[in-house]
């Protein structure tokens, strides 16, 4: 086991960068090589500088390496489970983020929700392969952050017994995590008021095969529901793999290309507005409250913000500074019903939506996840209403992280004066 003065000790030929200042290099445009050939000489030089390691990994994430990002990321964390990301104002808080193994989408990007605070970080990894502490670091409040992933539901399974009895309050269970895949979303959603989320079902390479060949139907798997349809591998994100089609005439050739043994498939829902124009949000539960971190608009069905124009096009960014400046006023009180309905249902803290508009009303769910992306890196001269609104949401998380660590410590000298 790695004790707390170990895990420190190990890396004391460097200070932890971290994924958000890394992101905003790579975010500006920054050449990063130049950067990872730096970690490369530093790693080498201190074998044990688990620190270069971590951040070495995060670097060839960003550039595309991911296997060799896996590799890397893994022999830091045998060598050091915890990093520390100090406050950058006198903290008020010190919170512990409970990650794991993998990919940018992993877990949640908690450094950005607490960048140039007043909020210490620890982030500590756990999972298969990682070593654990014996002693873990001071900490006022616990945010598990790590993602819905199949290959990590027994992990969250297996945290929950153990958070469970936490001594320290707890921002997200474990178990509640879990059930944020997509079909499992699709049940607890289902009937929630003022909600369209189409049926989702994980099925086989082979069942997809069958639609195809007119083995099967899609109503065989989605009651009532027919072409289109979408289809992604298991466990993706940010559109990979993702695709409408139209007939199973066109599945074939899908699987051609896609090398998954398990995919979800769903009824597709065509949500374009009046003028034709797709629009999809990406709305922030915290603390039961709703906030907007940005409104993609395109013409094509899958939106993803970075393939939206929204930097091409200044029409575009001006609704979209229209739609968050009334998001308060309009929005919300359009939805405060679904809104509503998906809190209580999830029973989550800080948990994303990502969603749209039926035209008969309702709020359309593509996705919920707890491991969203949210960041305040879209550049100023190009995006000035950003700022306030992402302000705005990190404001949220931190009042939420106070109104936590207060309401224990109230608890804790009421039982120390009975």
């Amino acid at each position: 086991m790695t004790t707390l003065n170990e895990a420190q000790q190990s890396s004391q030929h460097s200070s932890y960068t971290g994924l958000a200042p890394l992101m905003r290099r790579a975010f500006a445009g920054e050449d990063l090589k130049p950067l990872a050939n730096s970690l490369i000489a530093r790693a080498q030089q201190y074998p044990d500088d688990a620190n270069a390691m971590l951040d070495l990994s995060t670097v060839l994430l960003l550039l595309g390496h991911a296997e060799l990002a896996a590799t890397t990321q893994m022999e830091a964390l045998k060598k050091q489970p915890l990093y520390s990301v100090p406050a950058a104002h006198p903290a008020k808080i010190k919170l512990l983020a409970l990650l794991t193994d993998g990919d940018l989408m992993a877990n949640t990007p908690v450094d950005f929700l607490v960048e140039d605070s007043d909020i210490d970080l620890d982030l500590l990894y756990v999972g298969q392969g990682i070593p654990a502490l014996e002693q873990l670091p001071e900490h006022d409040v616990m945010f598990v952050a790590i993602g819905e992933a199949d290959a990590k539901h027994a992990l969250l399974l297996d945290l929950q017994e153990i958070i469970s009895q936490w001594p320290r309050p707890v921002i997200n269970q474990p178990e509640r995590i879990a059930h944020l895949g997509r079909d499992r979303a699709y049940l607890q959603l289902q009937a929630a008021r003022g909600v369209e989320m189409p049926m989702s079902r994980r099925i086989s390479r082979q069942m997809l095969e069958q639609i195809g060949r007119g083995e099967l139907s899609v109503s065989d798997l989605l009651p009532g529901d027919d072409f289109p349809i979408i289809v992604r591998p298991l466990d993706s994100h940010a559109g990979h793999g993702l695709e409408k089609l139209v007939s199973p005439a066109e599945i074939a050739a899908y699987l051609q290309e896609i090398q998954s043994d398990e995919f979800y498939i769903a009824r597709f829902v065509d949500y374009r507005s009046a003028d034709g124009q797709f629009r999809k949000y990406r709305v922030m539960l915290i603390d039961g409250k709703p906030y907007i971190a940005h409104m993609g608009i395109s013409q094509h069905w899958m939106i993803h913000y970075l393939n939206a124009g929204m930097a091409e096009s200044a029409e575009k960014r001006a609704e979209e500074q229209r739609f968050m400046a009334s998001f308060d006023t309009e929005f919300v009180p359009r939805h405060t019903l679904a809104l509503q309905e998906i809190y209580d249902k999830l029973g989550l803290d800080y948990v994303g939506i990502d969603c749209g508009e039926t035209p008969d009303g309702k709020l359309l769910i593509f996705e919920v996840d707890s491991d969203m992306i949210v960041h305040a890196m879209d550049p100023v001269e190009m995006f000035p209403y950003k700022q306030a609104t992402m302000k705005k949401l990190f404001a949220a998380f931190r009042d939420l992280l106070i109104k936590r660590a207060s309401t224990a410590a109230l608890g804790l000298q009421s039982s120390d004066d009975a």
